[in-house]
């Protein structure tokens, strides 16, 4: 089947998935500063999570752009990345409500590394399926920050227990890391287009 279905639902769900998060932000009753600081740590906590869920976004639109066709291990697998995603409003509520505390520090890093291991459950799906992704294959190369990310999550996550500032230090790095715009695959599509397009067009 073609991606367009798939690509559909994803994105419902990440949009849920932002829908909820923004709900569980509340106005302070008063109109001060100190009232406001009162809800900091709810809002830095959401920032974070939107940058993560943009970025899942963002690359997974990508990651579609140049895939033709998917197959049922496809399916499952992004049903499998976008249960832990869902997971994400969850962890930033807790984290946020507690004011960055250890456990759930820790339990905000479990389920960014679990996302991550999803994606790349993911991507292996399309790489592996019959036919093979050249493109998908190409662009993605030794995949670097894919390979350091889970990395990073596994220091943060213990981390979490000796210094939380430093664990969600780590969180914010990898996030600033995938933030950084990466064409690789938007500049392989175009080139198979380009090279399928008739010549004299």
């Amino acid at each position: 089947m073609d991606t367009g279905r798939l690509e559909a639902f994803s994105d419902g769900v990440l949009a849920i998935i932002i829908t909820i998060m923004v709900l569980d932000l509340r106005a302070p009753h008063e109109a001060t500063v100190s009232a406001l600081g009162s809800i900091l740590p709810v809002l830095l906590g959401y920032v974070l999570s939107f940058v993560y869920v943009g970025i899942y976004w963002n690359n997974h639109h990508h990651m579609f752009h140049a895939t033709e066709h998917v197959g049922g291990l496809t399916l499952w697998a992004n049903l499998h990345l976008l249960f832990w995603l869902s997971l994400i409003p969850f962890a930033t509520s807790w984290l946020g409500g507690t004011h960055f505390a250890a456990r759930p520090a820790a339990i905000y890093g479990i389920v960014l590394l679990m996302s991550a291991i999803a994606y790349w459950m993911l991507q292996q799906s399309i790489l592996r399926a019959p036919g093979g992704n050249p493109v998908l294959a190409s662009a993605l190369g030794k995949d670097l920050k894919g390979k350091i990310s889970p990395a990073i999550y596994l220091i943060a996550i213990p981390m979490s227990f000796v210094s939380r500032w430093i664990a969600c230090g780590l969180y914010v790095l990898v996030a600033v890391m995938w933030l950084i715009p990466d064409r690789r695959i938007e500049e392989k599509v175009i080139d198979k287009i380009e090279k399928q397009a008739p010549s004299g067009e």
